[in-house]
């Protein structure tokens, strides 16, 4: 059976489940079932290889021990099994010894899990279903890998307090325009399900990664922190899945939560991608750990003061901003007037409403920059739906090639040679300052929509209003006489 007929199959078991309520519970579902093979097919490969290797998980909580075999435990006695001792073992794991990591992973992927299933039944045709993957099949992880991801993109629908999933084509755009490479400490402190990160292995396995050593410095150089704890397990699954061995780099945390001041020389870090949550409020303190001129309860912009101070000089960042943050006044002047002294904001592409939906209809903006130099001008360029569609949707959304445009402008790694199109402009530092660094800069080159003359618009309405109220009056005359008969 594929990869995508044995996940469907497994939903439609769950469905039948009455515990199991709607996609989100049944991807974390799914997630910590996948995540206990995906492990024990890893320890079993890690056993042959090393003689001193032992599983995070106890013996008898192991895959290959309690789940294996489709004949074994099931019904009632299945789920008292995995309600009263699995999970509360694999909670209470104590981190210990050489293995403290992959132990600390298992921890935290159960801490906040939950068993939905109500049924052993069905919990023993999902668990039969799952063990029939072989997950050190290097193609049939990958295939189950782009799997995990459509579902990932199915759940979607948890567009709530500003976290909306970005789009697979701007995730792949923004990482091959900052082209990371093995050995560069990559951050994402706002990671959710793990896009950036999955989508920058791909593209360093894709063009850098040539020897173990290459494979070795990728792995060893990945940081990421997510908040909430659905996102947190689906991305450390989504990281075994793409064949990161140690994901305990995925930290399960608020990055805002940690003063800002005692972020120090060993956290910078060369690369910066993520789309940070934004239109959310953070909880009361936490912008008392960030200086005076930047406290501000909105996320987004708490974000961009701790992405300046972490970059190290010479570092670079794709992150996106909704239109609010170019425009926007008071703390978020004095971070943008921060982030052009320290940071060469080189390149801004200006994205239609449409981009996030159905999740969203939001402005938003991919905002590229240098750590180290001030900046002197910054260059825009605005993503236009293509003329076949009115707007990006759930059906058409924005697609890799549709970016296409943008990439041949773009004027390869050192940006040479960009040229003012009617899609691209550049505005100089001045201008920036003459406008209080307002950076919501409209298209010089479009030209605005003819809406006609007020005059003439106001004598159309009166004549339109005039000719409803005389429809109004015809059909009270009509009801009158059909009540009088």
């Amino acid at each position: 059976m594929s990869a995508r007929n044995t996940v469907k199959s497994i939903q439609d078991i769950m469905r039948q489940d009455v515990g199991v309520d709607g996609d989100a519970q049944r991807l974390s579902q799914l997630c910590w079932m996948f995540f206990l093979k995906i492990i024990d097919d890893q320890d079993q490969q890690l056993e042959l290889m090393q003689d001193d290797y032992q599983s995070p998980i106890p013996e008898q909580f192991q895959w290959r021990n309690w789940a294996a075999d489709p004949e074994g435990i099931t019904g009632e006695a299945l789920m008292a099994f995995i309600n009263t001792e699995l999970f509360p073992a694999l909670k209470d794991l104590l981190v210990f010894g050489k293995q403290a990591n992959r132990i600390r992973v298992v921890k935290s992927v159960f801490e906040d899990a939950y068993n939905y299933m109500k049924s052993g039944q069905l919990m023993r045709q999902v668990i039969n279903k799952i063990s029939g993957v072989d997950f050190n099949d290097l193609a049939e992880r990958k295939h189950f890998g782009d799997i995990y991801e459509q579902l990932l993109n199915d759940l979607q629908s948890a567009g709530n307090a500003g976290e909306y999933y970005t789009p697979r084509a701007v995730t792949a755009f923004m990482v091959d325009r900052i082209d990371p490479k093995p050995g560069e400490i990559l951050f994402d402190p706002s990671c959710g399900t793990g896009g950036f990160l999955t989508c920058s292995i791909r593209h360093m396995r894709d063009r850098y990664v040539k020897k173990v050593e290459d494979e070795q410095a990728l792995q060893v150089s990945l940081r990421a922190v997510e908040k909430k704890q659905l996102p947190h397990m689906l991305c450390v699954t989504n990281m075994l899945l793409h064949g990161i061995e140690d994901p305990s780099f995925v930290r399960h945390d608020n990055t805002l939560a940690k003063p800002y001041i005692s972020y120090g020389q060993t956290d910078r870090v060369d690369i910066i991608l993520t789309n940070p949550p934004f239109g959310g409020r953070e909880e009361d303190g936490i912008e008392s750990n960030f200086p005076a001129q930047f406290r501000t309860k909105e996320t987004a912009d708490l974000f961009l003061a701790l992405f300046i101070r972490l970059l190290k000089s010479g570092g670079r960042a794709a992150i996106v901003l909704p239109d609010g943050s170019l425009f926007g006044e008071g703390v978020k002047t004095r971070l943008k007037e921060h982030l052009l002294e320290e940071c060469n904001l080189h390149t801004i592409v200006r994205l239609p409403n449409s981009v996030f939906k159905p999740y969203a209809s939001i402005g938003t903006n991919l905002l590229f920059f240098e750590k180290g130099q001030p900046t002197q001008d910054v260059w825009f360029y605005e993503h236009q739906v293509p003329a076949t569609q009115k707007a990006y949707s759930m059906t058409k959304p924005i697609r890799v090639e549709h970016l296409q445009g943008c990439v041949d402008w773009w004027g390869g790694a050192e940006r040479q040679g960009r040229q003012e199109t009617e899609q691209a402009w550049k505005v100089s530092i001045d201008d920036i300052k003459a406008r209080n660094y307002n950076l919501d800069y409209k298209n010089p080159h479009s030209v605005a929509a003819d809406h006609g003359d007020p005059a003439e618009l106001l004598a159309k309405l009166e004549q339109d209003e005039q000719t409803v109220a005389d429809l109004r009056d015809q059909l009270k005359s009509i009801l009158a006489e059909a009540l009088l008969r």
